[in-house]
């Protein structure tokens, strides 16, 4: 077995294995609210670095217990008192981190749930789906606890929710959930029952995808975002000339000209 996917070889992470190559990938620190340590983010590195390598199809990232996510471990950065130039350091190793989901090319759907606060906010944001529950809360509460955002809400965050709203969630703690939440774009689903469910039911559908051209919607469009319009245009059309043309393609096409695929239909009620 591939140690990326070995759930032996992590122990901040629990790893569970799914049909056609979906992967459950979850926080497992229940007890401090799956706070992110130094450990944590060095795990999601190595698992998001191999994973498409390693045959991973789509993933649901989740967290044990009833949060997603808390944020930065504050008393692990207590503790440490670290030096400017440490911080530094730790911030690149979360950009790491998450640029490896965001770019990768796997898709991500992200079950939330409980609090997705701080860092676990920036965590989910670099997921490429979102679905939230109920429980679910969202908030940046960096400017109460007397420290900055680190790990990309200046960019992720402001990216989905506009500059400054995000400037306001970090000045003044201010708290999203429900359908407002969902309005604002922190998530894309708002579900009554279990947000697992409906985020597995999503990537099982994602993992049926080819994979090159899941791997082009879930790298090229992030890149091609930070590009202008016209790079933005023509690399569109390089990497659309590849995946339209991939050998894989031709019989899902061929389906289509015969009138056997399925066709998109309106959602029923």
């Amino acid at each position: 077995m591939n140690d990326v996917v070995n759930p032996d070889t992590y122990e901040r992470l629990a790893l569970t294995a799914h049909d056609n190559g979906l992967y459950v990938l979850s926080l497992n620190r229940p007890e401090k609210r799956n706070a992110l340590d130094v450990v944590t983010i060095e795990e999601l590195i190595r698992f998001f670095s191999g994973a498409r390598i390693a045959g991973v199809k789509a993933v649901v990232l989740a967290g044990a217990g009833d949060h997603f996510c808390a944020g930065l471990d504050l008393v692990e950065h207590w503790k440490a008192d670290r030096s400017a130039d440490d911080f530094m350091h730790v911030c690149l190793r979360w950009h790491e981190a998450f640029n490896k989901m965001e770019y990768g090319g796997v898709p991500i759907i992200a079950a939330l749930k409980g609090a997705v606060v701080g860092g676990g906010l920036e965590l989910a944001s670099a997921a490429h789906v979102r679905v939230m529950d109920d429980t679910t809360y969202f908030a940046l509460p960096e400017g109460q606890r007397g420290i900055f955002t680190g790990g990309g809400a200046t960019i992720r965050v402001s990216d989905m929710i506009g500059k400054y709203r995000m400037i306001d969630m970090v000045l003044t703690g201010r708290v999203y959930q429900g359908q407002e939440a969902v309005d604002l774009g922190l998530a894309q689903y708002l579900v009554e029952g279990s947000s697992m469910d409906k985020a597995m039911e999503l990537a099982s559908k994602v993992a049926q995808n080819l994979p090159l051209t899941n791997f082009a919607i879930c790298s090229a469009v992030s890149h091609m975002n930070n590009m202008s319009g016209m790079d933005a245009a023509y690399a569109e059309a390089f990497v659309g000339g590849i995946v339209n043309t991939q050998p894989d393609a031709r019989a899902r096409l061929e389906a289509f000209a015969n009138r056997t695929a399925a066709r998109v239909r309106p959602n029923d009620g």
